[in-house]
């Protein structure tokens, strides 16, 4: 069941001493710990915290975070190919929707709790017309945003495929935003917006849902890879490839903050579900350093970090508790102060 919400935002100057000491828990297909780290390319919590999604080569698999045994585990098989990206439904818990190099969107009804063991139902699936690179989930649940490899971004209005409903999903024309490629999109807390990340260092906003540029911000100085609004709203933070953190402020889009605590470029960030902290990921950049430096958004002192034994690829927080899934390390996903009263 879904943990249940915390109440008071944990302060930065007792972060650090509140998580010291925390074992994460580990979660792995593997019945024998291996010195390999397994190979995920994404993770993410649902919209209440009851799952969390993996992947791993063509296959997805959901966890139940009261049982960290694969036994308890839910496996989505149904791509033929790496599995990029996946996106839970924020408005309705155990729908996702996952894209990846077949070419394809697929939703799935994923139903958790007593009496759904390992039931996993794929539902619809539309072809992209070529690999998909990443998936954003509008705020409504209305519809979702498919980046495919050669730089197309295809609206998909999922309110046609809903759980249940026998009719197709609708894809509408695909497009380009310009010149160069779009690495990433996500959309506003409000889903009036969506922020892309380009090869050229910029973040366009655009008006959504006709996608007419309101905005860029001139973010890095190399490609911007990531980009993810703070649940509170205060911030827009970018990651790029020039191993920086950029925070900007959505008041006047002016940069308040540069986070220089990361080696290697920037392909995932995480806000903590008040917004209060931010830390990032390397994908799948070799050069990236070890270990998870955590930032408070506000001041942009880092004031913690987590030590890895290997390069860190994924990772998210929790969306009700400071609880952190991250990927990359030894053993499988681990996720710290899981079960806490964090």
């Amino acid at each position: 069941m879904p943990a249940p919400a915390r109440s008071r935002p944990l302060k930065k100057d007792f972060f650090s001493q509140t998580f010291k000491g925390q074992k994460p828990v580990v979660f792995s297909e593997n019945a024998r710990p291996s010195t390999i780290p397994p190979h995920i390319r994404h993770l993410a919590w649902s919209s209440t915290g009851a799952a969390l999604a993996t992947t791993s080569g063509s296959k997805v698999r959901i966890w139940n975070p009261d049982r960290p045994n694969v036994k308890s585990s839910q496996e989505l098989l149904g791509h033929v190919g790496s599995v990029e990206k996946l996106v839970w439904n924020p408005t309705r818990e155990g729908e996702i929707a996952t894209t990846g190099n077949d070419g394809t969107v697929k939703l799935w009804d994923v139903r958790v709790g007593p009496g759904a063991h390992n039931k996993a139902v794929p539902v619809k699936e539309i072809a992209l017309g070529d690999g998909g690179l990443f998936l954003a989930w509008s705020p409504t649940g209305q519809h979702l945003v498919a980046g495919r490899r050669d730089d197309v971004i295809v609206p998909i209005d999922v309110r046609m495929g809903a759980m249940g409903n026998t009719e197709d999903l609708t894809m509408q024309e695909g497009r380009k935003l310009g010149s160069a490629q779009t690495n990433q999109m996500a959309f506003s807390n409000s889903g009036r917006e969506v922020f892309a990340t380009t090869g050229e260092g910029t973040v366009k906003v655009l008006d959504w849902p006709s996608m007419t540029l309101l905005h860029t911000l001139n973010a890095h100085t190399s490609a911007a890879y990531s980009v993810q609004h703070s649940p509170n709203g205060d911030f827009v933070a970018v990651g790029g490839g020039d191993s920086l953190v950029t925070l900007w402020d959505t008041t006047d889009w002016v940069c308040k903050h540069t986070l220089s605590n990361m080696t290697g470029s920037i392909h995932c960030l995480s806000f903590s579900f008040d917004g209060t902290y931010i830390c990032g990921a390397h994908g799948m950049d070799k050069d990236g350093d070890k270990g998870i430096h955590v930032a408070c958004a506000q001041t942009g002192e880092t004031v913690h970090t987590f030590d890895t034994t290997h390069i860190i690829n994924v990772l998210a927080w929790h969306p009700l508790r400071y609880w952190l899934a991250y990927a990359g390390d030894t053993g499988g996903v681990k996720v710290i102060g899981l079960g806490s009263n964090l």
